[in-house]
């Protein structure tokens, strides 16, 4: 069993926040908050008190009702004093501290290069806004953390004063000092041996930290190998997201400490929160978890090719490096044109586990299939579409409501932007709901009003959202062409997709957007779910 600990510094809402296409408002940040507590996260960078309003909204918001946090720390992060400064003059710095959290990080330049060119300064002097800044913070009663920028370039360009930069943070009280590689270009040898002699040469009561950048695809990577180096303070972020090219993604490099190299980095109990807990952050951040992500994917532990799913069957290990369970994955089995009569059976057994392979009903589903791949459907990746047919096969299924009418209209206003209306009235127990919603185009629309008349009769939907769609399509007929649409839909925990096919892309639309939303309530009602 793992013995050895490293403890992880996430900073998603600091250097995570800093990835195109991401903006946490406070109450976002709040979330993210909770879901790295729930995970054992024992570092949390929550960004800078004095760059912007939203993170000083969010530092006095903390102070006026910190959350509970377990195990896990707050920590604010902040430059080194600038040059010519009394440290206790340092508006910067004077923030950090009001933030009042325990933990404090301060990053400085270690290169050469920079102190000439950005800092402008000597080398003594910025050696000395080290040592007065952490040691100024480290009075105050906080943990500081020390980041040292571009540490790697600097190591290989002036060794001795990269290392004088590092001894100043341990001068000042820094408990840990960590190696930034902040171009994201270092190489794992590079990483490996720089990371030793670090370790050789501090006070060995100074914890060294390793932060990756994914310029070179190789940050975790980079990660474990300056962990082999005796590096024992990880930072990265929950999903890899960070400016560029993103940080280094904690949710493999948790799993592969955890697994791989016997390191406790979260609570062990904890561990099979991972993949659960990876998908929050996603839908927290209004992003797609990739599905070939490490561990915590969708396409994790998926197994498409008939003599994979027989392997698997036989003894899992043959083609599954864990159990999925272990990081709260689970296994799946794509039925496609290379599965078996055995995938089909095994998909019938997630709602009906006792139903022999003989069973008439196994034959209906597999005619029933087979109709339905005639006519363009196509189950890979659409497993909830594919569960909610075999429901209807066993006669499990019972439709939760019945569409009355659906009216859709597109119109381009002079402004030159279409926009689109749908008007529509279902019943649900005899009881009808009729309402209207306006969307960015069609489809839009027609989700917008279905879950807002649904959600009257199921508050449980309020929670799922549409996170991608996709059309395809699978003849060439030109404009009157048949097409396929996938829909991904998530409730923040689960991840599920649903196809529809039809002439009328709106039609196929509605589809996916019915099933989607039958397969979340399907699942609470058969009790899949709490």
């Amino acid at each position: 069993m793992p013995s050895r600990n490293v403890e992880i510094l996430d900073t998603t809402l600091r250097d995570g926040a800093q990835a195109e296409g991401i903006s946490f408002s406070v109450n976002d940040k709040f979330q993210v908050v909770e879901t790295l507590v729930e995970l054992g996260i024992r570092y949390i960078e929550a960004g800078n008190p004095g760059s912007n309003p939203k993170d000083r909204e969010f530092y006095e918001r903390f102070k006026a009702a910190p959350p509970a946090l377990g195990g896990s720390m707050l920590a604010a992060f902040s430059p080194t004093r600038r040059k010519n400064t009394v440290v206790e003059d340092d508006e910067g710095l004077r923030d950090l501290l009001a933030a009042g959290t325990p933990v404090i990080v301060i990053f400085g330049k270690v290169w050469d290069l920079e102190v000439r060119d950005i800092l402008r300064c000597t080398q003594k002097e910025n050696i000395a806004m080290i040592r007065d800044s952490v040691a100024w913070c480290r009075a105050s009663g906080r943990e500081v953390i020390f980041d040292a920028e571009h540490y790697f370039e600097a190591c290989a360009a002036n060794h001795d004063y990269a290392l004088s930069c590092l001894q100043a943070a341990c001068d000042g009280g820094a408990s840990v000092v960590c190696l930034c590689d902040t171009n994201g270009a270092s190489m794992p040898e590079a990483i490996l041996k720089a990371t030793s002699d670090v370790v050789s040469n501090l006070p060995s009561d100074v914890r060294v930290g390793i932060h990756c950048h994914n310029d070179a695809g190789l940050a975790v990577a980079n990660t474990l190998a300056a962990v082999s180096a005796g590096a024992t303070h990880v930072q990265g972020t929950l999903n890899g997201v960070g400016e560029r090219c993103g940080n280094a993604n904690l949710s493999t490099i948790i799993a592969n400490l955890h697994l791989k190299y016997e390191k406790i980095c979260v609570p062990e109990e904890k561990l099979a929160s991972l993949a659960p807990l990876a998908r929050r952050m996603a839908d927290i951040a209004n992003l797609t978890l990739p599905n070939g992500e490490p561990y915590v994917g969708l396409s994790a532990f998926s197994h498409k090719g008939g003599m994979h799913v027989d392997g698997v069957k036989k003894n899992p290990v043959t083609f599954e490096h864990i159990d999925p369970g272990v990081v709260g994955n689970s296994r799946r089995f794509l039925l496609s044109e290379v599965s078996g009569r055995s995938a089909v059976l095994d998909i019938i057994r997630r709602v009906n586990p006792d139903i022999a392979r003989d069973a008439p009903e196994v034959g209906n589903v597999l005619q029933k299939l087979k109709e339905m791949e005639h006519q363009g459907f196509h189950y890979e990746g659409a497993e909830a579409s594919l569960e909610l047919l075999v429901c209807k096969e066993l006669g499990l299924y019972t439709p939760f409501f019945s569409l009355e009418k659906l009216r859709i209209a597109s119109e381009q206003p002079r402004s030159g932007t279409f926009s689109a209306y749908t008007y529509i009235k279902i019943m649900v127990d005899s009881v009808g709901e009729a309402t209207a919603a306006e969307g960015e185009g069609p489809v839009n629309a027609m989700d917008r009003a279905l879950k807002k008349a649904m959600n009257v009769f199921y508050p449980e939907l309020t929670h799922v959202r549409l996170t991608d769609f996709k059309v395809r399509v699978i003849n060439s007929e030109a404009t009157a062409s048949k097409v396929r649409t996938l829909i991904e839909s998530t409730d923040g925990r689960q991840i599920w997709n649903t196809v529809g096919v039809s002439n009328d892309i709106l039609e196929a639309s509605w589809q996916a957007l019915v099933d989607s939303l039958e397969y979340k309530l399907m699942r609470r009602q058969l009790g899949w779910e709490e």
